[in-house]
């Protein structure tokens, strides 16, 4: 016989349910980008898929989809990165060069701020940094990859069985029905508004960039346009990480007009561009 009533065993087992399931999130802590992704371009790409389902069928749809995801979103990131390592190499090869500005931009701040070798220190640290962080980038290399395939094999069931997958999304929600078909509107809603919009303003402001580095005549002005693109997904940062460093370097080989054009188009244009286009888009999509 045992020794635990009835309603005393429906707690402890409630117990180790509850136990289990903190255990399962927290070993899958590591996938939660895959499964916000998943739901981000499941949102993004239904429309797209029900209008291919019509015709080729809701398997060969969802695969299409996918392998398109693929090539518009991952490939040009990997390209990105391509980009950046082969620049990398090339200002390795211009030692020189680097060292002349770096040399040049050392002697402005100790006479400006009185601090004599400050770029040296610096650059000395974040040369470490660098050399430290390429380990962490080649190790963090398989996790990517085992991320995309988690949120690539969610997204294709997602799509197939997608009937079923918003039928129990709205059973089990903590709402009544009206309540989660209206927040499913308004995520619909804010997920376009978010990522189409940002998409709208890094491609303006990377475009802005291009324009700007070519009036001033800087070199590789496309390569330093879709830097920008990229960095302008990214909260805070944004195309003045590009362009500001270029007015200093312009600064420092006496091109006082190209620096001073190049700041207040950055603040005056590309920074307010952004809450332009971000009113306009939220005002029209959420």
């Amino acid at each position: 016989m045992t020794i635990f009533t009835v309603k005393q065993r429906k707690n402890i087992v409630l117990i180790l349910l509850l136990s289990l399931a903190l255990l399962i999130s927290y070993g899958l802590r590591e996938f939660l980008n895959a499964f916000l992704g998943a739901i981000i371009l499941y949102v993004l790409l239904k429309p797209l898929f029900l209008y291919l389902k019509r015709r080729i069928g809701r398997i060969a749809s969802a695969i299409t989809i996918i392998l398109s995801s693929f090539v518009i979103i991952i490939i040009p990131f990997f390209s990105l990165g391509v980009m950046i390592v082969n620049r990398l190499s090339s200002l390795k090869n211009d030692q020189f060069r680097i060292s002349a500005l770096i040399s040049r931009l050392d002697d402005f701040v100790g006479i400006k701020l009185n601090r004599p070798h400050l770029i040296n220190s610096y650059i000395s640290k974040l040369t470490a940094f660098i050399e430290d962080l390429f380990p962490s980038i080649l190790s963090g290399t398989f996790s990517i990859f085992v991320i995309l395939v988690v949120m690539y094999f969610l997204l294709y069931f997602m799509f197939v069985q997608y009937e079923e997958f918003e039928k129990y999304a709205i059973k089990y929600a903590p709402m009544d029905n009206n309540q989660a078909l209206q927040f499913s509107k308004e995520l619909k809603e804010t997920t376009y508004s978010n990522i189409l919009g940002q998409g709208l303003i890094a491609f303006v402001q990377g475009s802005l960039v291009t324009f700007i580095f070519l009036v001033l005549g800087v070199d590789d002005s496309v390569f330093w346009g879709i830097i920008a693109f990229f960095l302008s997904f990214m909260p805070v940062i944004g195309a003045p990480v590009v362009t500001l460093p270029a007015a200093l370097i312009m600064f420092l080989n006496d091109q006082i007009w190209q620096g001073t054009t190049l700041i207040l188009f950055t603040l005056i244009v590309i920074i307010n561009i952004d809450n332009v286009i971000r009113f306009i888009i939220n005002k029209r999509l959420a």
